[in-house]
């Protein structure tokens, strides 16, 4: 039934269809050459056979009429019992063609069907063939844990980082190298997870790491599985705490600087005032004014040794467009969340410059602080970021719809007594962008604040170090 069923195929719908045709014409001539002897009807099957393959109901049926006329018109039967004998022929022909239609029919939707099969099947296979080089390439240690805590699938990463040089860590307890996730593994069984974490990672010697670990659950015919995407943040954490110490430390010269100028020139009065009281016959032999000459000598002594801010050790060559960026993912939620429109205007193809990557988004960010605030009470909501290139410098303005600015001429000035907090941001702002050679400066406008940090071409400072 197989190899009958094989040849019922689109290519040989015309060459079959010829045959079955043929073939009738041969069955009932013989059957008329016959006629006294016997009635050859029944082989009009194999005709109606093949046709069942091919045509549709409708025409198998009048297929099937006509061979059962054939079949009654060169038989040697009785005339009486014709009728009932058409009828059944028809019904016998017009059955086992559309029997033979149906099951065609079926073959071919259970091969369609078989062939989606295998097709998935194919597509799953590479699907997994494709993750699992994925897993194995992936530079993040990856893991798969199921409900007790035992480690399933660790990808080559994952061994390096938990386990570099001993046993594969299938099969043992994710606890002994991320105690944090077998807790949530043991409390949580059947909470549905996708979050991340920062939690304390220990390897196989005992070292211990700071691990970023990304997670989420899914379910299994096993059972529900954890999956883990594991990071060591150590040497990341180690550069950050060296750069903000860095950074506090130069903030700080800055900071000692500034309050070093106003006590100096507190002590240029007090100088003042001691050798004009100097002056006074009574208070030469008095011995407080002796002590208080003494103490004001030293002060101003102290007061001279000024902290004075070298160019930075840290500066480097910096694409403004990248740290744009960074600026703009830190801001952003925090205006939004505020009702700020922000505006950002950065010109294409910016020339490289010369700055301290941290220490310029943190004048970005104290700016960008400055403006937040200053727009609390204003309709107006809205922040510009602008920037420009000349030959020898790369301007990026600020400007906001606040409040404005009431006196511009104290504004870089330390503990001025009209600021909002300390009154040393745009003082230490000014201070760390002088630092690499930038600039920051107000512009007047007709709205609002604007606010101007100019920095050095790449280029300038390179010629200025080969000089």
């Amino acid at each position: 039934m197989k190899r009958l069923l094989s040849i019922f195929v689109p290519e040989n719908r015309t060459r079959l269809l010829v045959i079955a045709g043929l073939l009738v014409a041969a069955i009932a001539t013989i059957d008329w050459m016959t006629k006294p002897y016997l009635s050859l009807g029944f082989l009009y099957l194999f005709p109606i056979i093949i046709v069942g393959g091919f045509l549709s109901r409708g025409r198998i049926i009048v297929v099937a009429l006509v061979c059962a006329v054939l079949q009654e018109a060169f038989s040697n039967l009785p005339e009486n019992e014709a009728i009932f004998r058409l009828l059944l022929s028809s019904a016998g022909f017009s059955g086992t063609g559309l029997f033979i239609s149906e099951l065609l029919r079926n073959r071919r939707i259970t091969l369609e069907h078989v062939e989606e099969l295998e097709n998935e099947v194919q597509r799953r296979r590479d699907a997994e063939d494709q993750l699992q080089v994925l897993v194995e390439s992936s530079p993040a240690a990856i893991v798969t844990i199921d409900m007790k805590g035992t480690i399933s699938l660790a990808n080559q990463a994952a061994q390096q980082l938990f386990a570099p040089g001993a046993s594969a860590l299938q099969g043992q307890t994710i606890s002994a190298y991320l105690p944090s996730l077998q807790t949530i593994v043991q409390t949580q069984p059947a909470r549905a997870f996708r979050t991340t974490l920062q939690c304390k990672g220990q390897r196989s010697t005992g070292e211990v790491f700071l691990a970023a670990v990304w997670f989420s659950t899914y379910n299994t015919v096993s059972g529900p599985r954890l999956a883990a995407v594991v990071v060591d943040l150590s040497e990341d954490l180690r550069n950050r705490e060296d750069l903000s110490l860095d950074h506090l430390l130069r903030s700080s010269r800055i900071l000692v600087g500034a309050m070093a100028h106003e006590v100096r020139n507190l002590c240029g009065v007090a100088v003042v005032l001691q050798k004009n009281l100097s002056r006074v016959p009574e208070l030469e032999q008095n011995e407080d004014f002796q002590a208080l000459s003494s103490l004001i000598q030293s002060l101003e002594r102290i007061s001279a040794l000024s902290v004075k801010t070298s160019p930075s050790d840290v500066a480097e060559t910096v694409e403004l467009a990248s740290l744009l960026d960074e600026v703009r993912v830190l801001i952003e939620g925090a205006y939004r969340e505020s009702g700020i429109q922000i505006e950002w205007r950065a010109q294409e193809n910016l020339p490289l410059v010369w700055a301290d990557r941290y220490g310029l988004i943190q004048v970005f960010l104290n700016l960008a602080k400055n403006s937040q605030r200053a727009m609390e009470s204003t309709d107006t909501k809205e922040l510009s970021v602008r920037t420009s290139s000349e030959e020898k410098r790369v301007m990026i303005r600020f400007e906001d719809t606040g409040t404005g600015i009431e006196h511009p001429e104290s504004l870089f000035r330390p503990f001025r007594p009209d600021a909002a907090t300390t009154g040393l941001g745009l003082y230490v702002s000014r201070s760390i962008m002088r630092s690499f050679g930038g600039e920051l400066l107000y512009e007047a406008g007709t709205r609002g604040c604007c606010f101007v940090l100019m920095l050095p071409v790449r280029s300038l400072i390179e010629d200025a170090m080969h000089a």
